[in-house]
């Protein structure tokens, strides 16, 4: 299950965004490709501010989630796969 609820219910539904982590749904903004130059200023932007989180694990970027909070996490996944992933 990719998009699940916490047991408890205390932090809402989760997105997995891959390789064992998760972002609350609540908190994303946008999911966008980072092929593009004002998404690559906007990552450069959150690692100069301490505000970029990477879950690759050293693969390819992916997928960029922003969220509500300023941070940005970078992706291993595409953004069609957290799309279907957050529609479950």
């Amino acid at each position: 299950m990719s998009a699940s609820r916490v047991p408890g219910g205390t932090a809402g539904r989760v997105l997995a965004v891959g390789f064992g982590n998760f972002v609350a749904v609540s908190r994303i903004v946008a999911v966008i490709s980072p092929d593009s130059a004002p998404v690559r200023r906007l990552m450069t932007e959150a690692r100069e501010k301490g505000l970029l989180i990477d879950t690759t694990f050293g693969r390819k970027t992916r997928a960029v989630v922003v969220c509500d909070s300023g941070q940005v996490v970078l992706s291993g996944l595409t953004p069609e796969t957290l799309s279907y992933r957050l529609a479950e």
